[in-house]
């Protein structure tokens, strides 16, 4: 009887600690603000977005980043430099879509200085609609026409400002509210949106560092060479800084913090490492104003009225008794003032509740847009496999997918080769030449385009230097070019601390390649991921080769079977060995008939200022290295002559400060000069670009 008892009891304490259902749906009211039945029907879920909401944090983000946002047009986007960065007929763009054409440079400076008051008016508040329109639609349209300038934050520009667009930011902090008399109130769904794409960004930027290549440290090396970091420097190690800081803590912080955010006992310790993590990547990286909409954008997890309690002041009376209550209805504000005149009134009949309203079918088409994007938001950075001819050693266009600082390109020397199939003559080009940047060169997609834009740029300079008199030289080489040509473009670098390798095949003709977007690229070569092993192997090598003296270094490179490499040492360089560390190669000069057959593990020695050619002769892919002392640096030192230290800048306010008010001048200079040509026909005054480096011989 007794044993029943306690089976009995034992039992009741098991069930006891059983959370019931009531107390589940009372942690969920607790934790995230809304009941757990509001989430069970489609209706229900519409009307909890549609609740309203006070507008203060909103109007506050909004201003922020209408600030980041007027700042970021004049340097980013690139109004300042307009003239060099848009060049029309004279540069290589990388239009999304590749037959589109930009716009006359007057008009495109019309275009900025649209965004660019758009952005003025999203900051104010002032006619806010109107401006989000004036800011969105130029960007997107600026964002399609160069593929070259794509990142992540110019993407997260884009959809933050077309979701601002649908959301009511203007109800408060804006010139729009003190004018108008609509309640500083906005549905849920206002703040929903926003902050569902902010911790997205943090929480993909987390998944992507989930890959080994950064969670074994390859990604971002060297960093903590950085003065940011000197504080963890008194406890750690340079590679221990870059091994648990900036790749370890990193990861753990983007998979994470979007979750802190959203609960207010973590929330304040979460926005203080969002700070400190935001205020060090302005000063590590060049990214433009992204730190500073993240930081500004912060507020919109914190609760929606504590702009109202720093500033009271620009709390109206009228405003803040709409929205006393943070996230409660107006039926129950007006409950409340019922019951506060009740205790001087007799208390009347009460009146039949009147049934909640059901949402509209507007609002249900809203939510349902909602929907859609938070489905396609979460699907972009993992539809790479649909779009493949945008894929080369990663998936994807640098843009939307959130892989933050993940790949890590080092490229060494990038060769474009115009053969004439008339004359069958061979012309190298400066890869730098007609182009802004040099992401082009790793990116299929963006080298057939410039492949297309290199021939009509080369036919056009014909044309104007035969036009040209006095010139008799370069007439003369100008006029053998014909308009039959075929391009090849190898391009050598490194991805994530690997050997250098060569990414496109050298043999296939840019301009007859068949490309598609939804196709695998055909002349990618594949990356030599069987020695990343040798990544460990070749960090001990280069500590070794660093000790030998202050001037050696060494370079590893890999190729494939049946490949050539050229290569060339100035007299700069002494003591120039290669090593074959994988495979078996022929190392052969110019002018010089011997070809030596170098096994692994063995070694020759390389003559300077001769041409020499290295050909893979093994069935598989070598692996080779050079090591070679800089005579230059070796000689100034006997000299006494040494380069002086870097000097810590610290935070160089000042000089920031300068340049962009610099920048601002030369913005409204455009914005001038664009003016008085479209208004008065005035010849615009713009700067000229570097001429591109064109000549027979690349090598000589």
């Amino acid at each position: 009887m007794d044993n029943k008892k306690v089976e009995s009891s034992s039992e009741k304490s098991w069930k006891s600690r059983i959370p019931c259902k009531q107390s589940i749906a009372q942690s969920v009211s607790t934790l995230w603000g809304f009941e757990l039945d509001s989430i069970t029907s489609y209706e229900r879920f519409v009307k909890l977005l549609y609740r309203p909401t006070d507008a203060a944090s909103l109007g506050v983000a909004r201003a922020l980043f209408g600030l980041c946002m007027v700042i970021d047009v004049v340097e980013e986007r690139g109004l300042s430099d307009i003239d060099l960065k848009w060049r029309g007929a004279h540069a290589c763009h990388f239009p999304l879509i590749h037959t589109m054409n930009q716009p006359s440079l007057p008009h495109m400076i019309v275009l900025y200085t649209l965004m660019w008051l758009g952005a003025f008016g999203i900051m104010l508040g002032f006619l806010f609609k109107l401006s989000c329109a004036c800011f969105v639609l130029p960007y997107w349209y600026i964002f399609i026409l160069d593929k070259s300038f794509w990142n992540n934050h110019s993407y997260l520009y884009g959809i933050v400002s077309t979701l601002l667009w649908g959301t009511g930011a203007n109800r408060y902090c804006s010139l729009d509210s003190r004018l108008s008399r609509k309640p500083s109130t906005v549905p849920h769904w206002n703040y929903f949106i926003l902050k569902f794409q902010f911790f997205l960004l943090y929480f993909f930027a987390g998944l992507k560092k989930s890959s080994s290549e950064w969670l074994e440290g390859y990604s971002m090396t060297n960093l903590s060479e950085h003065w940011v970091f000197d504080p963890f420097k008194l406890i750690m190690t340079t590679e221990q800084t870059d091994f648990l800081i900036v790749h370890w803590f990193a990861f753990i912080f983007d998979l994470t913090v979007g979750f802190w955010l959203l609960f207010d006992r973590t929330r304040i310790p979460a926005m203080i490492f969002c700070a400190a993590f935001h205020l060090m990547n302005s000063r590590l990286f060049s990214i433009g104003m992204f730190p500073y909409v993240c930081l500004a954008t912060m507020g919109l997890f914190c609760h929606v009225s504590w702009p109202r309690r720093i500033i009271p002041s620009l709390t109206s009376s009228r405003s803040f008794a709409a929205c006393e209550n943070v996230d409660s209805n107006t039926e129950n504000s007006s409950e409340i003032r019922k019951k506060s005149v009740s205790a001087w009134l007799p208390r009347p009949i009460p009146p039949e509740k009147p049934k909640p309203k059901r949402p509209n079918k507007q609002q249900k088409m809203v939510v349902s847009f909602l929907l859609l994007h938070i489905i396609l938001q979460l699907f972009l950075p993992y539809s790479h496999f649909i779009t493949k001819g945008y894929n080369n050693w990663v998936s994807g266009l640098y843009g939307y997918s959130w892989d933050m600082m993940v790949h890590n390109w080092d490229t060494i020397l990038v060769v474009v080769r115009v053969h004439d199939n008339e004359s069958n003559e061979d012309h190298f080009v400066d890869p730098q030449a007609w182009v802004q940047n040099e992401k082009w060169s790793k990116h299929p997609d963006m080298v057939i385009q410039y492949s297309q834009c290199l021939k009509s740029q080369l036919l056009r300079k014909k044309q104007q230097v035969l036009r040209s008199a006095g010139r008799t030289k370069d007439t003369s080489e100008w006029s053998r070019l014909s308009s039959n040509l075929s391009i090849y473009i190898d391009v050598r670098c490194s991805l994530n601390s690997r050997f250098q390798q060569r990414m496109f095949d050298p043999t296939v003709d840019m301009l007859r390649v068949d490309w598609h977007p939804l196709k695998p690229v055909s002349f990618l070569m594949p990356l030599l991921t069987q020695y990343n092993s040798y990544r460990q192997k070749m960090e001990e090598i280069i500590q070794e080769v660093y000790t030998w003296s202050n001037y050696t270094d060494v370079l590893f490179v890999a190729d494939y079977p049946s490949m050539s490499m050229e290569n060339y040492f100035t007299n700069d360089f002494s003591n120039v060995t290669l090593t074959v560390l994988e495979g078996q190669v022929t190392y052969s000069e110019e002018n010089c008939s011997d070809v030596i057959t170098v096994d692994k593990g063995h070694r020759v020695s390389v003559t300077t200022e001769k041409l020499h050619e290295i050909t893979t002769v093994s069935g598989y892919p070598s692996c080779y290295m050079y090591t070679y002392t800089n005579r230059t640096k070796e000689q100034l030192a006997v000299d006494g002559i040494s380069e002086p230290p870097r000097k810590r800048t610290g935070l160089p306010i000042l000089k920031e400060m300068r340049y962009k008010l610099n920048a601002w001048w030369r913005a409204l200079g455009h914005i001038a000069n664009a003016f008085f040509y479209l208004v008065y026909d005035v010849p615009m005054v713009r700067r000229v670009p570097r001429e591109p480096n064109y000549h027979e011989d690349y090598y000589r």
